[in-house]
């Protein structure tokens, strides 16, 4: 089975940056594809960022990320990253990792392995 541990989360000031870290254990890290989804109160959960396997491939919800964010992995280290700089309120939500053993998909249904989220909070 496959274990998604993540860290990093907390309170941040807009404008400020975050990394957050997501450990993967069982599986073959380096075989699956890595994304990050958000979901803030009241709202679905939606697509932020992804990378494939080797990491030659991204993909970014541009309207969300808009050039602040870099999603990168560590087949080493068996981790993938997410890291948020300029910090607006709107990025407000819980932050999951999921991963799934096949290319770069965009819908949360796509993803059978989740981490137990963390939670974000930018103040203005």
């Amino acid at each position: 089975q496959v274990q998604l541990l993540q860290s990093g989360g907390g309170l941040v000031q807009a404008g400020d940056s975050l990394r957050l870290s997501c450990a993967v254990s069982g599986g073959t890290f380096s075989r699956y594809a890595m994304a990050w989804f958000r979901q803030a109160p009241g709202k679905e959960r939606e697509f932020v960022a992804a990378i494939n396997w080797s990491g030659g491939s991204t993909e970014y919800a541009d309207s969300i990320v808009k050039g602040r964010f870099s999603v990168s992995r560590d087949n080493d280290k068996s981790a993938a990253y997410l890291q948020m700089n300029s910090h607006e309120p709107e990025d407000t939500a819980i932050y999951y990792c999921a991963a799934r053993k096949a290319t770069i998909q965009t819908l949360p249904g796509s993803y059978e392995n989740w981490g137990q989220g963390t939670q974000v909070t930018v103040s203005s």
